[in-house]
C-alpha cells in the first residue's frame, strides 16, 4: 500500500509536469508567433515610413522637372523676341506645343495689366481672386515676345494633381494606421526632441500625460524594442516607440503560474496522501482495539463460565488447571500486544513445539467437528523465534480457516526444511478465495468478514516478514477446494 501511494505522487508529479511542459511548450509557440507579428508589423510600418518619405522625395522631383519644363517654355517664348531672321519659328512653336502636351500642364499668361491672353476661353479676363490663387502656388516666369511684356503663369498637371491626392490621402492615414493597428501593439509616435507625443495607440493616456511620465515611458518601451525613426509628410522627422502586445506579456508568466499550479498540485497530493495514511493509522489503532478485545475476550469467557460451573461445586485440581490455562492466555495475549510496537527478541526455539501448542490451545475451544491433523518432522527444527508473537500467526490462520469452513473441515499442519529454511503448509478445506481476493489478503483493513477488521493476516505478514525476516504467502486457493498459507523462516 505505501509503494502504491508513493506511486500515485509519483505519477501525480510526473503527469503535472508533463501537462506543463506541454502549456509551457504552446504559450512559447504562441509567444513566438505573436512576437513574430510585433516584428512583421514594425517591418511594415518602417517600409511604409520610407514610402511617406520618397513620395515626398518624388513629388519635389516631379515639381522641379515640371518648373525646369515651364522655363524650357518661357526660354523658347523669349526666342521669339530675337532679330535673327533665320530663327525657324515654326519649329519653335511646335516645340513649345510637345513641352505643354508632354507635361499636361495648364498655364495662363496674362499681360502687364494681369489680362489673361492664353487660353483662349479665359482670354480678355482679368487674372484675380479665386483664379489666381489657384495658378499662384509656384513662381510665375516673366519674359517679353517683340517688346511686349509678359507673365506665364502654371500649376501641377492633372496626373501630378490626382496622384498627390491619393498619396496625401496615404500619408495622412500613416499615423492612423500606426496608432491604431489591428495587431494591438502599443505604440507611441514622437517628435524628433521625443518631447511632443503626435500620436499613440493601445496605451492610457495617464501613463504619458506629463513630460516625466512621457520620457519613463519610453524608456520602458526602448528597453523592449528599438524605435523606429521616419519622416511625417510635412518633412518632420518622428520616432515610433512600441512595446510588446499585452498578450506577449501575459505569456511571459504562464510557465511561472503553471509551475505554480504543480507545486500546489503536489503539496495537495501529498496532504491527501498523508491524510489517508493517518486515516488508515486510526483505523488500524481501532481494529487494534477491537482485536484486543476479541483476543481476550475467549480468556475471559472461559474464565467467567469457570466461575458460574464452580458455584455451589467442590473445588478440585483439574479446575485450576484449566482455570490456569486461562490465565496464561491472558498473560500471552498482554505479551504479543506489548512486544507489537517493538523489535521483540528472537530465541533458537522448538518451531513444531510453537506450532503444537496454538493448536492445542483452539483445538479444545472449537467446534469437535473441526478435525487438526499434524504432520512434523521426527527431530526437532530450532529457528529464531519469539514463540508469543508466532504462536499468534498460527492462531490467525487457524481461526480464518475454521471460519472459512463454518466450523466443519479439517486444518492440516505440515512442517518440512532444507539446509537453509523451513516451511510450514497450513491448509483448510474451507470455501477458498479468488485470485483478486488473494492479492489484496494482506492488506490492512481488508477482510471478507461481515464482522471483521482486516488486522489478523497483515499482522501475522508483519511479525513474519518484518520480526523473524521470513516470508507468508497463499500458496494454492481455489473456490470451493480450500485455501494452503505458507510460511517461510530461515534456519
Amino acid at each position: 500500500m505505501k509503494k502504491i501511494k508513493w506511486f500515485i505522487l509519483v505519477a501525480t508529479v510526473v503527469m503535472a509536469a508533463f501537462a506543463l511542459f506541454e502549456i509551457n511548450n504552446l504559450s512559447t509557440q504562441i509567444r513566438n508567433s505573436e512576437l513574430q507579428k510585433v516584428k512583421l508589423w514594425a517591418q511594415a510600418i518602417s517600409q511604409k515610413a520610407e514610402l511617406v518619405s520618397y513620395s515626398e522625395e518624388f513629388f519635389a522631383s516631379v515639381a522641379l522637372d515640371e518648373h525646369r519644363k515651364m522655363r524650357m517654355y518661357t526660354n523658347i517664348l523669349r526666342s521669339f523676341d530675337r532679330n535673327d531672321m533665320n530663327y525657324d519659328a515654326d519649329f519653335s512653336l511646335d516645340y513649345v506645343r510637345y513641352i505643354v502636351d508632354s507635361c499636361e500642364t495648364a498655364i495662363i499668361i496674362t499681360d502687364p495689366d494681369s489680362i489673361i491672353t492664353v487660353p483662349n476661353e479665359l482670354k480678355g479676363q482679368k487674372l484675380e481672386g479665386a483664379l489666381l490663387d489657384e495658378f499662384s502656388h509656384n513662381e510665375p516666369f516673366h519674359y517679353s515676345i517683340w517688346g511686349m511684356p509678359l507673365t506665364l503663369y502654371y500649376k501641377e498637371s492633372k496626373v501630378y494633381t490626382d496622384l498627390r491626392h491619393v498619396l496625401d490621402g496615404f500619408n495622412e492615414s500613416f499615423l492612423s494606421e500606426i496608432t491604431n493597428n489591428s495587431v494591438f501593439v502599443p505604440v507611441l509616435v514622437v517628435d524628433s526632441l521625443q518631447g511632443e507625443v503626435l500620436g499613440s495607440g493601445n496605451i492610457p493616456l495617464r501613463e504619458f500625460d506629463t513630460p516625466d511620465r512621457l520620457a519613463e515611458k519610453l524608456c520602458e518601451m526602448e528597453e523592449e524594442n528599438d524605435p523606429i525613426e521616419f519622416r511625417l509628410p510635412n518633412g518632420r522627422r518622428a520616432y515610433l516607440f512600441y512595446e510588446n502586445t499585452p498578450l506577449l506579456k501575459s505569456l511571459t508568466w504562464v510557465p511561472l503560474l503553471y509551475l505554480f499550479i504543480l507545486v500546489v498540485l503536489v503539496i495537495i497530493t501529498y496532504y491527501l496522501i498523508r491524510n489517508t495514511r493517518d486515516m488508515e493509522q486510526n483505523k488500524i489503532w481501532v481494529g487494534m482495539a477491537k482485536e484486543t478485545a476479541h483476543q481476550l475476550g475467549t480468556p475471559i469467557s472461559s474464565l467467567m463460565a469457570w466461575t458460574q460451573y464452580l458455584e455451589g461445586k467442590t473445588f478440585t485440581q483439574n479446575y485450576a488447571t484449566e482455570i490456569n490455562k486461562d490465565l496464561n492466555r491472558l498473560e500471552t495475549v498482554t505479551l504479543r500486544f506489548s512486544k507489537i510496537g517493538s523489535i521483540p527478541e528472537l530465541n533458537d526455539e522448538n518451531v513444531c513445539q510453537a506450532i503444537q501448542n496454538a493448536i492445542n490451545y483452539l483445538q479444545t475451544r472449537s467446534s469437535r467437528k473441526v478435525k487438526f491433523v499434524t504432520n512434523f518432522p521426527d527431530n526437532d527444527i530450532q529457528v529464531p523465534l519469539n514463540s508469543y508473537l508466532f504462536e499468534w500467526v498460527i492462531e490467525n490462520i487457524c481461526k480464518n480457516a475454521i471460519d472459512a469452513m463454518d466450523g466443519v473441515g479439517t486444518f492440516t499442519v505440515v512442517v518440512s526444511s532444507d539446509t537453509r529454511h523451513v516451511y510450514i503448509d497450513l491448509a483448510d478445506t474451507g470455501k477458498g478465495m479468488s485470485p483478486s481476493i488473494q492479492k489484496r489478503i494482506f492488506e490492512s483493513g481488508f477482510t471478507t468478514k461481515q464482522r471483521g477488521w482486516g488486522l489478523g493476516l497483515s499482522l501475522a505478514k508483519r511479525i513474519i516478514n518484518d520480526y523473524h525476516k521470513g516470508r507468508i504467502f497463499v500458496k494454492y486457493s481455489v473456490e470451493g477446494q480450500g485455501t494452503v498459507f505458507r510460511i517461510v523462516l530461515n534456519r
